[in-house]
């Protein structure tokens, strides 16, 4: 080859020579590709290779992916970019995401899009494919839309070589964001900060301007201010809905039914603030519903102090929900209303909107309706009180409590549930974890038990609903219903492809039902292999939301249903409230028929807000996990493969619920194939195969409170028996018979 400083000629290139080479082709170019175009052969390429490294090394040449090179100022012909603005002209201008602080950026001009809604806005990315202008720029065609950046972050303060650095809190964000000290608002290391992204660079990296300090990242409470503010949750609540919620007052007797002398009670958990809903259970005395029972929903009358249009119905309405974190509640109405008025406390004045049934010994509603009225609890009692009342210990009850009262729920709730086993609902009880915080840590993780008391309320509140869906429906008002569409054919596919391998099918050519399902967990049992089938059934699920058009309930099984239960924490059981208090003329404080205009846009508003606050929900529940387990690095545990992926293995820890991740990396130097349908990893020389549901041991190698992520790795394998996959795993490779030598002559 030729000195390296000097122009060569086909088969004999200096590195003058690779640049140009690199530069004409306007990005990536391999090896084989530079060799194929000087015809370099044989021992001459492990010297090309040399040339190629200390030119890279030099400053040079710059890798571009996947054992490809590109010269320092070009760009790779398919790369991400961001819209940066418009130059004189006009014309859309963009910027490499990823570019090296010291080289000037070329001038990139984006080609306009064609058939697309709305324009290219400046900020967002997109995949682009560039080709080279005689100008020294570059013309982009775009590929694909990839959205914006956002706008804002939350995230850990630093400072590295005298500048400020955020580092978000966000496990997905894959950079880090700048800080001049003129916008740090005098931000220190270790603080949690709320910054808003600017447009300009700084280099590779991405400003920001810090907007508040939230605390420090080890102050207690910390986790749940993240989770907060990562999902753009409002906590505060505008003076004007505070004023409003402290003029309100409660009503009196005139124009409500009196509750007061029944026996209603709340059945709520040992820690609960607030009491929305009393129930009420007696033996129906009319001849034609023998065993049958008469029963009374009682629900907090929102409706009566939260009136449309208001600063309260606002502020409850941007919410959408409350948001229930370890550490706190984010509540979507004031205090003065979610713990005081409308909180169904014993022995005090309430109003409520009262839904009565009346049910036969089948557990069948047979008639309803809606009352408006005063109650006043009888008791609060909790789940575990209403469970050793059921049991026989009575004495857990409060002094002078008829035990009867219980005896009644429970005896119609039986009735109820056999209904619901006809139905053919789908249960899918899977294990739900508490964690207990004292200043900020974790002191304790426990598994929530599941009682029949709890089941007894869940019976009851399903049965309001669906009478409060058909009393709308009866009037032809409208209705914000609770929709559950069927799995989609893809994930049911996906799903006949993995029960196989338990020796489980799910029948084709006919309409799903939850029935079919429930008879799948039946045959599966408990046990490991009915936990992952728990879980994979689960996965395969649509996703509940709200809608004025009713799409039916697919895992209740009921053909209209409706959230009408709890008001004060779910925007969308107020608009069931005021639609029934206008629809059967119970009062001020209802709607009409032309409400249901704007029903569309609220539902995807309330399902939209329900998804923010799960994500803040789960995102708390990983971080406090990972602050518990961050004590704990070295530990080994016991687990469950719960995903499989192309980049590793999700693994949950037994009695923690916590999920963490097995990367690739962790487990061995060979290669391993995804095989999706199978929902494995398998080794492309062992034939170790690493399936959903595996017990295994892991080493806790990494817990990271600020982003909730684990790292583990796995020590001991377990695979879980499929009687459909015996034959799937992989056989070892057959011994290969030695070769016959010939005779010497």
């Amino acid at each position: 080859m030729a000195n390296r400083g000097e122009r060569g000629m086909p088969g004999n290139p200096s590195r003058d020579d690779i640049l140009a080479y690199i530069r004409e082709h306007g990005g990536r170019v391999s090896v084989s590709d530079i060799a194929r175009h000087f015809s370099i052969k044989g021992k001459d390429r492990s010297a090309l290779r040399v040339l190629l490294r200390e030119a890279q090394a030099e400053g040079k040449l710059a890798p571009g992916g996947r054992r490809k090179f590109t010269a320092p100022g070009t760009v790779p012909a398919v790369t991400v970019l961001e819209i940066t603005g418009t130059d004189a002209d006009g014309e859309l201008m963009a910027r490499p995401v990823q570019w090296p602080a010291e080289q000037p950026v070329p001038p990139i001009y984006v080609a306009p899009l064609r058939g697309q809604p709305h324009a290219l806005a400046t900020g967002e990315r997109i995949l682009a494919r560039l080709a080279p202008d005689e100008d020294g720029g570059y013309d982009a065609t775009v590929m694909r839309r990839l959205g914006a950046p956002p706008a804002e972050i939350i995230g850990v303060f630093a400072r590295e070589k005298g500048r400020g650095i955020i580092r978000p809190t966000d496990r997905r964000a894959k950079y880090d964001y700048g800080v001049e000290a003129r916008h740090d608002k005098g931000a220190e290391p270790g603080d949690l900060v709320r910054a808003r992204v600017l447009a300009e660079r700084r280099g590779e990296l991405r400003m920001a301007v810090v907007v508040e300090r939230v605390g420090h990242v080890d102050s207690p409470g910390a986790i749940g201010l993240i989770a907060i503010h990562s999902n753009d949750i409002p906590v505060a609540f505008p003076d004007a809905a505070l004023d409003e919620a402290a003029a309100v007052r409660p009503p009196g007797i005139e124009g409500r039914e009196d509750l007061r002398e029944v026996p209603l009670v709340t059945i709520d958990d040992e820690d609960a603030r607030d009491f929305d809903d009393a129930v009420y259970a007696v033996l129906d005395d009319a001849s034609d519903n023998k065993d049958g029972y008469r029963l009374i929903v009682a629900i907090a009358d929102v409706a009566w102090y939260v009136r449309e249009r208001g600063a309260l119905d606002r502020a409850a309405r941007q919410r959408g929900n409350s948001v229930y974190l370890p550490d706190r509640v984010v509540p979507m109405l004031p205090e003065a209303l979610s713990n005081d008025l409308c909180s169904l406390r014993p022995r005090e004045d309430r109003a409520v909107l009262a839904c009565h049934m009346r049910i036969d010994a089948r557990g069948e509603l047979l008639e309803w309706r809606f009352s408006r009225a005063l109650m006043k609890s009888a008791a609060r009692l909790t789940y575990r009180i209403v469970q050793r009342a059921r049991d026989g210990d009575a004495s857990a009850l409060p002094d002078g409590f008829d035990p009867q009262i219980v005896g009644n729920l429970y005896a119609a709730y039986a009735a109820l549930d056999a209904a619901r086993r006809r139905r053919g609902t789908l249960e899918l009880d899977l294990a739900e974890h508490k964690v207990t915080i004292e200043n900020g840590k974790v002191t304790a993780i426990g598994e929530r038990v599941r009682l029949d008391s709890h089941r007894l309320i869940e019976e009851f509140m399903i049965t309001a609903n669906v009478a409060a869906a058909e009393a709308l429906e009866a009037k032809r008002a409208p209705c914000m219903y609770r929709v559950h569409p069927p799995p989609d054919g893809a994930k049911l596919e996906a799903l006949r492809g993995f029960l196989e391998t338990f020796g489980l099918s799910l029948p084709r050519g006919q309409v799903t039902r939850a029935a079919q399902f429930a008879d799948i967990l039946a045959r599966a049992g408990e046990g490991a292999s009915g936990d992952v089938i728990h879980e994979s059934i689960l996965r395969s699920q649509s996703q509940a939301l709200y809608s004025p058009r009713n799409l039916g309930h697919f895992g209740l099984a009921l053909r209209r249903y409706a959230h009408f239960t709890s008001p004060i924490r779910r925007y969308a059981d107020l608009m069931v409230h005021r639609s029934l208090i206008g629809a059967w003329q119970l009062g001020p404080g209802g709607t009409g028929r032309d409400a249901g205009d704007g029903f569309d846009e609220a539902g995807e508003h309330i399902s939209a807000t329900e998804r923010k606050a799960q994500s803040a929900e789960r995102e708390a529940m990983d971080r406090y996990l990972a602050l518990y387990l961050s004590e704990r690095t070295g530990a080994r545990m016991k687990g469950r493969i719960t995903g499989v992926t192309r980049f590793g293995l999700f693994v949950r820890l037994k009695g923690l619920g916590a999920d963490g991740l097995v990367p690739m990396g962790l487990l061995g130097r060979e290669r391993f194939r995804h095989d999706e349908r199978r929902h494995c990893l398998e080794g492309q020389s062992s034939g170790i195969v690493f399936s959903m549901g595996d017990e295994v041991e892991v080493e806790i190698r990494e817990a990271d409170a600020v982003t909730g992520g684990l790292v583990l790795a796995i020590t001991r394998h377990h695979p879980l028996e499929r009687p459909g996959l015996r034959t799937a795993r992989r056989a070892p490779p057959p011994r290969r018979k030695p070769k016959k030598r010939g005779k010497r002559g």
